[in-house]
């Protein structure tokens, strides 16, 4: 069985790849990380060094494929609009136009659950429920637009299935908790409104259970969305005080109230894009919204029509991350 999984030289893709490639499947990995690649290959993967934007290219490597896992996209708080856009909605439309073409039997679609939230608190959000008018975000918006595209892809007859997976982390990570890790390092982490914020957080290996479960779900899930999370919400704050401590560190706090919070930052954006070029600021809206405001989703659905069951507990997850940290960060 032949099968394409993009943005195989980031984070999910790459577990993705190894574990496809670990269960016998012939895998073809797109990604732009050369580096990485090279690590693919030595493990059976092909790779195909390839921007998601270039149409005819990824036309070309679905050609072939029983299976297209699509999970490349460009995933930041920050940025412009028309690198989001491209990555995350032509790129999407690209795919679906090569899934059409070469007559691949099912498309498996990673999206996010960031479209969901907006500065606010929402428990147990299910996936029917009502998106917000506006979006937190660029990445939050064009991957509402990306899931558009997969719909009426569906609706003309391609098999799709799309799961929002929350909050990725474990060994490779590079973006989650190295960035919290990073701030503690550097000296105050932001405490924001009451200090206690209920999240879900999701242990890569389960999100590749998740989709490996997409592979061969009844045909009634096509067409239909998943939240996948670790099952069992964790405060955030603890949870960064107990990877610091497993890290042989302290946190320290600088308490700020909601308010003050969300004004600075809507003042650096500002700034940010008025003076510096739309660089990164320090401290984002959304940002502060992560940091202040529980969200947690309903797992409910993926449960009973995907069979869907966390292997690997948050315990044992944050113990797998700090090991790797501690290799590969000293």
């Amino acid at each position: 069985m032949n099968i394409l999984v993009t943005g195989a030289t980031g984070f999910l893709g790459k577990k993705l790849a190894f574990r496809l490639v670990s269960l016998g499947y012939n895998v073809t990995g797109i990604g732009r990380n050369k580096e990485v690649g090279e690590t693919l290959k030595k493990v059976g993967i092909r790779f195909e060094e390839a921007n998601l934007e270039d149409s005819e290219r990824i036309i070309e490597l679905c050609k072939d494929k029983d299976y297209v896992f699509h999970c490349g996209a460009l995933s930041s708080p920050w940025g412009k609009y028309q690198d989001f856009y491209a990555a995350n909605v032509l790129g999407t439309k690209n795919i679906i136009e090569g899934c059409k073409k070469w007559y691949v039997k099912r498309l498996i679609h990673v999206s996010t659950p960031s479209l969901y939230f907006y500065y606010d608190e929402r428990i147990n959000v299910k996936e029917s429920d009502p998106l917000p008018k506006k979006f937190v975000n660029h990445y939050a918006k064009t991957k509402y637009i990306a899931e558009l595209e997969i719909d009426k892809a569906f609706h003309e007859g391609l098999p799709t299935i799309t799961i929002r997976p929350r909050a990725i982390f474990g060994p490779g990570d590079n973006a989650i908790l190295p960035r919290l890790i990073k701030v503690c390092e550097k000296g105050m982490f932001p405490k924001i409104g009451k200090g206690y914020v209920e999240v879900d957080i999701t242990y890569v290996e389960n999100v590749v259970d998740a989709l490996l479960l997409c592979l061969t779900s009844r045909e009634e899930t096509l067409g239909r969305k998943y939240n996948i999370t670790n099952g069992v919400r964790v405060n955030l704050y603890e949870m960064l005080e107990e990877v610091m401590g497993q890290l042989g560190k302290t946190v320290s706090y600088k308490e700020l109230s909601y308010n003050k919070a969300f004004f600075i930052a809507r003042t650096l954006e500002y700034i940010s894009t008025i003076f510096l070029g739309g660089k990164e600021p320090l401290l984002t809206r959304y940002t502060v919204s992560v940091l202040s405001k529980s969200q947690t989703l309903s797992l409910e659905k993926a449960q009973q029509e995907l069979g869907y069951i966390p292997a690997v507990s948050i315990e044992q997850g944050t113990k797998e991350f700090v090991a790797w940290w501690k290799k590969h960060e000293n």
